[in-house]
C-alpha cells in the first residue's frame, strides 16, 4: 500500500533523512521517498497508515 502524506515541517534533506528513519522503524522494509521541496513523502509499506503517522509525530513531523 501506498500512503502519500504532507509534511509541512520538512525543510531540508536531514529533515527528510529523519523522517525517513522514523518510518523504518516502524517497518524496516518500506521504501520511503521525502523531497523537501514539495513537502511530500511517499511511503510504500504494509504498515497502516495510523502506525505510520504516530512515528511522524513523536519524531516532530506531524503530517497536515
Amino acid at each position: 500500500m501506498t500512503i502519500k502524506l504532507t509534511i509541512p515541517g520538512m525543510a531540508c534533506s536531514a529533515c527528510a533523512n529523519n523522517i525517513t528513519n522514523a518510518i523504518k522503524a516502524v517497518d524496516i522494509d518500506a521504501k520511503v521517498e521525502a523531497d523537501p521541496e514539495t513537502k511530500l513523502v511517499n511511503v510504500d509499506t504494509q504498515t497502516s497508515e495510523t502506525v505510520i503517522k504516530e512515528a511522524l509525530v513523536t519524531a516532530g513531523y506531524p503530517p497536515a
